[in-house]
């Protein structure tokens, strides 16, 4: 396939390569959407046709057959439709009888059942697939007819030779479609021998070096095989006629006196094929490549090879035809120069020189693949190859050059540049198949790549409502996976309340599972995973049940018992309650049957009379539905104690003895044979055997792992490094452990080598800004194969068309010097010795050091904040201007101050970096902290120095919800009420309006009516009165600001069991023992965000919270400005379950005065009791009741 406009194309990609890279540099596109396989998706999604099957491009056909197939499949929504054209022309099936197209297929089919001839459909054929999203090719298939011409009819007369002298027989077979193989046989069809002396060419002509007398005892036909039609063509023979002046004698000849005993004259080589003294060879990459030297001469003239300037690859290369073939299966670059075969006998030698050109048909290094973006996002197709000539890229769309379709509104979101197609802002209706077509004298490359443009609303496409079990403390997975376009955000809620779960224990991951690290009890619950993108939402739930292990807490053990007594095997397990488990036995791995023999119960396994075949390895395995454990122990059996007294001193299974009398056979350069005698296996056979070695010049009395046998060996081949003084040991393994080292072998020394190893880690990069530092690994001392162990190294500038520059070192690192700042270089590194080179490593690509960048980036600003995300937008530095591997955009930023009165903030300086390089960059902030004030500037990075910084930016976020209140207590100061007590939140993220206090009671896994109660911003603290004393709450308490509520802290009424105790009549005397009640508080961790330096909570005359000068929770009772007023709920807010204000007339809480009577944290107590005072004697009080020693004790805070 040839590109349509290839001139006009050319000149548009020459301009185009001008600004291709500074373009792409500044481009920044969206990933692309990735479609799930789920049939409903599927099925509903729109999508350009696809080309998924086609026939070869070259394909050949047996005349013979019936009908000839064309395959073009295809895949698309809706539908593909097909058509086809012949040799560049519309193909109208419809007007041919023969031919026929399959349904829902573009296969063509071709019958010659009732006439006609596969020559006339000889030609070129394309495949079109098209609906209403785009057209789909198929490469161009050129249609051939395989043909089997006859031998032309010819009379030969009888070849005329002499003795000694060299001879050609032609062949020259019919040219076939495809080519036909030739082989030489004689007219019994017995195949002519071949050898050193006589052999057939690669044009299939029969060469003889020199004519012995006896060739003539022949006749040669040569024959060809025609695969297709599987016929065999044969030649008229050729008959030899001696001229010789000399009788030949049968009787006379032997190998070693050819001629008889007559005198033949010797002559000194000269080449048959090829002719002269040098030829050319061109050869196509990926290709075998085929080089041959025949020589004619007396004796027969041996073949050698060479290449010059290099070894031959001897991993690559191999020699047929008794050396006269050189062939390479498969070529590369690296295979292309100066070949040279010797042809020498004893009166001499010549050469030929053959210079072999490697060129290459185009092949990819870029294949462009489909591309699925959402309204208004970017995307880009690439199309790279190359070849030898460099490939011509030409772009079509639906099948016609893109060049030359008329211009629509959706071109201009379009550009191509050479061999990338760059989409901007694409919109529904865009969508079409692109085709790339990459060709060069050689051959040509076609791939389509569909851009389909799809909008999708959210969906769910796991199963569901899913009940998931997993067993406690095991990392967990739940798993939601959604699609839609543009890609949705999706979040995961428990329970359906509280803001997003991700961070601390959670985590989530981008294609929607939810990581739960650790499973406790309490993440049991009903998980909701909601997926929104603007078009709508879907969401789905999983409900997770937490389980306790299945284990075994009683294991069996190792047992040696008398032949005929009782063995048991002991096997408790506990479980989840909830799980049901089944226990089974195996024996040494097989499932054991119970026959009659054996007992089995809840726990235990019995084998009332053992003999020898119960003897082995029992293992008891217990499985529920979601894990298992397992336990094994031995059983041994011994003899019976009559038959045979030394029982009594039986021991149970040991490690084997060591192997003995080790020895060394069948040397050679990297093996050598080693063969021990085994130990006793101490009533545990051995399983397997394990060969270590020493060496006495690396690491002399260290000794290493070689390698590992099976236990019924003890003969190995041993593969050996070269030049290592070696010596060996083995040790023997049974099911107990090991056996010692056995007493070292003899020591056995390989020969040198050149290295087979190559330099690992090679890399180039600059330690200054004009140097690069060329390192690698070097090779282990069992890799260097021999002494004076070297490195060869080359390297250039990449893509200047330099000469390689080489060094040879012993060191690990080369620097080269006086480098430009951040170049390219191409670097390559082989190890050699004394004894040759090794393999050549592949080329890395290095770079020359870095430098400081020398502009910044300007214009830093801030054009949209939101209460936690900032949208900033910079103007761009000059990519030259990097001076090195651009890295990102970095900014510095802090929190200046929060915008609460008071509250002291961390100024610790954080990074976030921005990789993009488009012309208008911008990015988003995100994880800043409400109502704060920041400030911000910007650096340009490469890999080793930042720029100066860009100006500084000042901005204020915008007030959010707030933290969960730092603490929340629940105390009980009497039988029938509750104390509740919390602290304001670490971060308010605003200005505190108040609180909210939700709960509900709890009758075993019932929840009652959900209770609200309200409060200002100054009130931390609520008593509850209980119906009744057994009555249990859950609570959930959190801070409002203007913007709404905050995080919720979750908290439940303690249970009481001694509440019997308690007096409530009791005025005085001694107090109760805090031993019978239960303090339950729980401290919330915040773990992302700043938090206050030592604040204090002091209201101020409108309810607010002074962060700095105010007393904490506990010395509220001292301030004056406070008023009854002040505790009250909010105006319509409840107090109390029934709805009274009124306490209880004997409640301990009116007992006791704030300042005398307390106790330390411990429960100890502090002061004296005084008497009961009046409620309108106790003045400034925050608190609506009084300090009492019992209220003391039931605070435990």
């Amino acid at each position: 396939m040839r590109p349509v406009g290839g001139r006009e194309m050319l000149g548009k990609v020459g301009h185009a390569a001008l600004t291709l890279l500074s373009l792409l540099l500044l481009w920044q596109e969206a990933a692309a959407i990735e479609v799930p396989l789920d049939p409903k998706i599927q099925q509903d999604l729109k999508q350009p046709p696809t080309i998924i099957k086609q026939s070869v491009k070259d394909y050949i056909v047996d005349p013979r057959d019936n009908t000839i197939i064309i395959e073009c499949e295809a895949k698309g929504n809706p539908v593909p439709t097909f058509s086809w054209r012949r040799s560049g022309r519309l193909f109208n099936i419809g007007k041919d009888p023969r031919v026929t197209m399959r349904k829902r297929s573009g296969t063509l089919e071709v019958g010659f059942r009732s006439g006609g001839r596969p020559e006339d459909y000889e030609g070129e054929y394309q495949c079109f697939a098209t609906n209403e999203l785009g057209v789909a090719l198929s490469n161009k298939i050129l249609l051939r007819v395989s043909k089997a011409p006859l031998w032309p009819k010819e009379v030969l007369a009888p070849v005329q030779v002499t003795e000694g002298s060299s001879l050609v027989l032609p062949c020259n077979p019919p040219p076939g479609l495809p080519p036909p193989l030739i082989f030489w046989m004689d007219s019994n069809m017995i195949p002519i021998h071949q050898d050193r002396r006589v052999s057939m060419g690669l044009n299939g002509d029969l060469y003889f070096s020199n004519v012995l007398v006896q060739d003539a005892q022949n006749d040669y036909s040569c024959n060809a095989r025609f695969n297709f039609t599987y016929t065999i063509q044969q030649k008229n023979p050729f008959n030899l006629k001696f001229q010789t002046t000399e009788p030949y004698n049968d009787t006379s000849y032997n190998a070693s006196d050819p001629f008889g005993g007559r005198k033949v004259a010797e002559t000194p080589p000269s080449f048959l094929s090829p002719e002269g003294s040098g030829s050319s060879k061109m050869v196509l990459r990926d290709e075998r490549l085929l080089l041959e030297c025949i020589a004619a001469g007396l004796p027969t003239p041996s073949i050698k090879w060479f290449k010059r300037g290099g070894d031959l690859p001897a991993q690559k290369v191999k020699f047929e035809n008794f050396n006269k073939t050189l062939k390479i299966l498969s070529v590369s670059e690296e295979d292309a120069g100066e070949y040279v075969c010797m042809a020498d006998n004893r009166l001499g030698s010549i050469r030929h020189s053959i210079d072999v050109q490697v060129k290459a048909a185009p092949y990819w290094l870029d294949k462009p693949t489909n591309l699925v973006l959402a309204p208004e996002e970017n995307g880009r197709l690439v199309c790279r190859a190359n070849g030898n000539p460099k490939p011509n890229i030409q772009w079509l769309m639906n099948g016609e050059p893109i060049n030359k379709i008329t211009e629509t509104p959706t071109s201009a979101n379009r550009e191509v540049l050479g061999d990338t197609i760059l989409f901007r802002g694409v919109q529904i209706g865009s969508s079409a198949v692109y085709q790339c077509n990459a060709s060069n004298q050689h051959g040509y490359l076609l791939a389509n790549a569909f851009v389909s443009v799809l909008d999708m609303a959210p969906r769910m496409l796991g199963p569901k409502n899913q009940l998931i079990k997993v067993i406690m403390n095991n990392r967990t997975f739940l798993n939601c996976p959604f699609f839609g376009s543009p890609l949705p955000e999706l979040r995961w809620f428990k329970n359906g309340q509280g803001s997003g779960l991700d961070g601390g224990q959670y985590r989530v991951y981008v294609n929607g599972t939810l990581e739960i690290k650790r499973a406790r009890k309490e993440d049991e619950g009903i998980y909701t995973c909601v997926a929104n993108n603007m078009l709508g939402n879907a969401e789905n739930q999983v409900q997770l049940e937490v389980k306790e292990p299945t284990r075994i807490i009683q294991a069996p053990t190792h047992q040696s018992v008398l032949r005929g007594s009782k063995a048991s095997f002991h096997c408790k397990v506990v479980s989840d309650p909830s799980l049901p488990t089944k226990v089974t036995w195996t024996k040494d791995g097989e499932r054991l049957d119970l026959g009659w023999r054996l007992k089995k119960d809840e726990e235990s396994l019995t084998i009332p009379s053992v003999s020898e075949n119960d003897e082995g390895i029992y293992t008891c395995t217990v499985k529920s539905e979601i894990d298992q454990d397992s336990a094994s122990a031995r059983l041994t059996v011994l003899e019976d104690a009559f038959l045979n007294p030394s029982v009594f001193s039986a021991l149970p299974p040991d490690r084997p003895d060591p192997p003995i009398d080790l020895d060394l056979s069948d040397p050679s350069a990297r093996s050598v044979r080693l063969t021990w005698i085994p130990g006793n296996d101490r009533r545990s056979p051995v399983t397997e055997f394990l060969v270590q070695f020493e060496e006495n010049r690396w690491e002399p009395g260290r000794w290493q792992d070689l390698s590992s046998f099976p236990g019924d060996l003890n003969s190995v081949i041993l593969q050996l490094a070269p030049n290592v003084n070696y010596q060996f040991r083995v040790i023997a393994i049974n099911s107990v452990g090991r056996s010692q080292p056995s007493q070292p072998s003899p020591r056995y020394k390989t020969t040198a080598a050149p290295p087979d190893a190559i330099p690992r880690d090679l890399r180039g990069w600059g330690s200054d800004k004009d140097n690069m530092e060329i390192t690698w690994e070097p090779l282990r001392d069992l890799e260097k194969n021999g002494p004076n162990l070297q490195y060869n190294v080359w390297w250039r500038r990449k893509d200047s068309g330099d000469d390689w520059t080489n060094v040879t070192t012993s060191e690990t690192k080369y620097v080269v010097r006086y480098t430009e700042t951040y170049v390219p270089y191409e670097i390559k590194i082989q190890a050699r010795n004394e004894l040759g080179s090794g393999p050549e490593s592949n080329i890395v690509i290095g770079y020359s050091g870095e430098d400081k960048p020398a502009d910044s980036p300007s214009e830093l600003r801030v054009l949209k904040v939101g209460s936690t995300r900032a949208n900033i937008h910079w103007k761009p530095v000059d990519l030259s201007s990097v001076q090195g591997e651009f890295k990102e955009y970095r900014l510095y930023y802090w929190r200046e101050s929060s915008l609460v009165p008071g509250l002291v903030v961390s100024k610790e300086k954080k990074t976030t970096g921005f990789y993009t390089t488009v012309p208008e960059p911008s990015g988003i902030l995100k994880d800043l902290v409400p109502y704060s004030k920041y400030k911000m500037f910007m650096v340009v990075a490469n890999s080793r120095f930042e720029s100066l910084p860009s100006n500084n930016v000042e901005f204020t976020t915008a007030e959010g919800v707030p933290d969960a209140p730092r603490f929340f207590r629940i105390n009980r100061r009497s039988l029938d009420t509750l104390y509740l007590e919390w602290d304001k939140p670490l971060e308010p993220n605003g200005i505190l309006i108040g609180y909210q206090l939700v709960y509900q009671r709890v009758n075993g896994s019932r929840l009652g009516p959900q209770q609200i109660e309200t409060f200002r911003p100054n009130v931390t603290h609520f008593i509850l009165r209980l119906p009744d004393r057994s009555a249990r709450y859950k609570f959930n308490l959190s801070a409002l600001t203007q913007v709404g509520t905050g995080e919720v802290y979750a908290e439940e009424s303690p249970h009481f069991t001694n509440e019997a105790h308690i007096d409530q009549r009791s005025r005085g005397g001694k107090y109760p023992s805090p031993g019978f009640l239960t303090g339950f508080t729980k401290y919330l961790v915040r773990d992302k965000k700043d938090l206050p330096l030592d604040p204090v909570d002091q209201k101020d005359q409108d309810g607010s919270f002074d962060y700095q000068n105010g007393s904490s929770v506990r010395d509220r009772n001292e301030n004056e400005n406070s008023s009854d007023e002040d505790n009250k709920p909010l105006q319509g807010s409840q107090t109390s379950l029934d709805g009274n204000v009124k306490e209880s007339d004997d409640s301990l809480v009116d007992y006791g005065e704030g300042g005398d009577g307390q106790f330390n944290e411990d429960g100890s107590f502090i002061g004296q009791y005084t008497v009961k005072k009046d409620k309108d004697e106790t003045e400034g009080n925050e608190s609506s009741e009084a300090t009492s020693p019992v209220n003391a004790i039931y605070s435990l805070a």
